[in-house]
């Protein structure tokens, strides 16, 4: 058993559609794959059937994981946020005071990060700074290429 993996409905779904596209998709095509490799004969020369097995063996390793992740999956219910402070599924409008820079994202689970639509994992070293923290703070948090101050300009659902 893996450790809770908080998510939301719409990321849920996701992931249960790759898992299904892995299972019913994916997973016989290897087994044609292997088939084929085995019906060649000497399997140890045989680098299709090398690299057919080590396929399978990636995409058992992603349908375990991906299945991990569904099994430990808990739900997060945006009708139990709000906008007081910062915490997950909150869209956040934050400046760069070094370079008055504004941006905005939503703080969301790792599983559903993705920058270039303004979607920020929980676990970066921003998201972590901002956690708890109000409209109009300051905040200076250690980033990979030194120190950052941002200054939290709304804070909504």
């Amino acid at each position: 058993m893996g450790n809770v993996s908080y998510i939301t409905r719409e990321g849920l779904e996701k992931i249960k559609k790759e898992l299904d596209y892995l299972m019913n998709v994916e997973r016989p095509a290897i087994s044609r794959l292997i088939g084929d490799a085995v019906d060649k004969g000497d399997l140890n020369e045989n680098a299709e059937f090398a690299a057919a097995k080590e396929a399978q063996g990636m995409l058992e390793m992603k349908i375990y994981q991906l299945e991990n992740i569904v099994a430990n999956a808990r739900i997060i219910d945006g009708a139990n946020l709000n906008d007081s402070e910062i915490r997950l599924l909150n869209k956040i409008r934050i400046r760069n005071k070094n370079t008055n820079k504004i941006m905005e994202y939503i703080i969301v689970p790792e599983s559903e990060a993705d920058l270039k639509n303004g979607k920020i994992g929980i676990n970066t070293p921003v998201a972590q700074g901002l956690l708890g923290k109000r409209t109009g703070d300051v905040v200076n948090i250690s980033v990979p290429s030194g120190e950052i101050a941002l200054e939290i300009l709304n804070i909504s659902i």
